[in-house]
């Protein structure tokens, strides 16, 4: 039998993540299956053959995508030259639904096509379905209620669980880590996780830096940034320059940072579920361009921002989102917390049936399994 072929597609640090599990876990099952990619380093790192670099391809917003619109139409053609020009026996969308979804569009059939992370047509733009019942051929989800969200239009999808489930592991004790960043084990530790997007950095870093300066007004606390690889250390500097708040900056060590946390500062997005799935008390904080969120709010029909707070079907922990997401107001609920041991436990048990809800680790594999069996 002939060596299979496929294609897989990111474009976002999140949806990477999830790609390059999945890619290692092809691998694993079927070492002759030949990858190539579109992504950056951690796709090349899980075995992939890298055919467009996407490092600072992600985007937020429309006036964001308007900027970038030359590079995503020069990539557009790129990969469509390459299926023309190769035979490829599935193409793998993962996440990354604006483009993504155009591009199903425009192979238009031409060969098998799966797609692993589901848009989050639920949320927004549901006119989307169309789009994937017509040019999506294997819908593979991380939720279970994606599943039944589709099986309420007709469609069959796999669900597989949450891959985060096998990636949220520890690379020390809580002790030796506040150890190896020269601070206490008695203090109060709160943990900063701003996003890994440079603009959402710019926007929402400011915020959880002032509201740590008040927090540190009020109760004995240390501070850690959790900041992921892909992102300069520059941008980090300059906002922590101008806060004058003593804060440690740490590097790709997401969980450890989580685990030695006793409260969370969270960006919307993938870490509200592994803040989750760490069991650790946080709020949540989002703030984009107004124009951007102006045209986007509108679109979106779910009460709540937070994947926890979806998957919980009800406000688990609290939202700041753009007008509320006001340092004075974040710190006053987050001392309120701290300081109410039942509010913190109800906090902890609902987390804690969100984690549980995620299904069983191993989603890669699954989905890795799948993949296989379709082609």
């Amino acid at each position: 039998m002939a060596e299979k072929q496929v294609l897989i597609i990111c474009g976002e640090p999140s949806g990477e993540l999830h790609a390059a599990t999945l890619v290692a876990a092809i691998k694993n099952i079927n070492p002759g299956i030949r990858i190539l990619g579109v992504g950056s380093q951690l796709l090349e790192r899980a075995g992939a053959q890298i055919i467009y670099d996407t490092s600072g391809l992600s985007v937020m917003g429309l006036f964001d995508v308007l900027k970038k619109l030359p590079k995503f139409l020069f990539l557009k053609k790129l990969i469509l030259n390459k299926i023309a020009g190769e035979k490829f026996d599935a193409v793998i969308f993962v996440d990354f639904s604006g483009f993504n979804l155009r591009l199903a569009k425009a192979i238009n059939n031409s060969i098998p096509t799966i797609y692993y992370v589901s848009p989050q047509v639920w949320a927004s733009r549901p006119g989307r379905i169309k789009t994937i019942k017509k040019y999506i051929k294997e819908m593979i989800v991380l939720f279970k209620f994606e599943r039944e969200f589709y099986a309420r239009y007709g469609m069959d999808v796999d669900f597989v669980g949450h891959p985060l489930l096998d990636t949220a592991k520890l690379t020390m004790s809580k002790k030796e880590f506040l150890a190896s960043l020269g601070l206490s084990n008695n203090k109060k530790t709160i943990a900063l996780f701003p996003g890994s997007r440079k603009q959402e950095i710019k926007k929402i870093l400011p915020i959880m830096l002032e509201t740590a300066r008040l927090l540190n007004k009020e109760i004995d606390a240390q501070f850690i940034i959790a900041k992921p690889e892909q992102v300069d250390w520059d941008i980090y500097n300059a906002l922590i320059k101008k806060s004058s708040l003593e804060v440690k900056v740490v590097e790709g060590k997401t969980y450890d940072c989580m685990e030695a946390a006793d409260f969370c500062l969270v960006c919307s997005g993938t870490a509200t579920l592994e803040t989750a799935i760490m069991q650790k008390p946080f709020v949540i904080i989002y703030k984009m361009n107004l124009l951007n969120y102006l045209l986007y709010r509108p679109q979106v029909k779910l009460p709540y921002i937070g994947m926890v707070n979806i998957v919980a079907g009800k406000k688990i922990v609290p939202e700041f989102v753009q007008f509320s997401a006001k340092p004075r107001k974040i710190a006053l609920e987050t001392l309120r917390i701290l300081d109410d041991q039942k509010e913190l436990q109800k906090i902890t048990s609902n987390l804690s049936l969100v984690r549980s809800s995620l299904g069983e680790p191993g989603a890669a594999t699954r989905a890795a399994q799948i993949i296989i069996n379709f082609l």
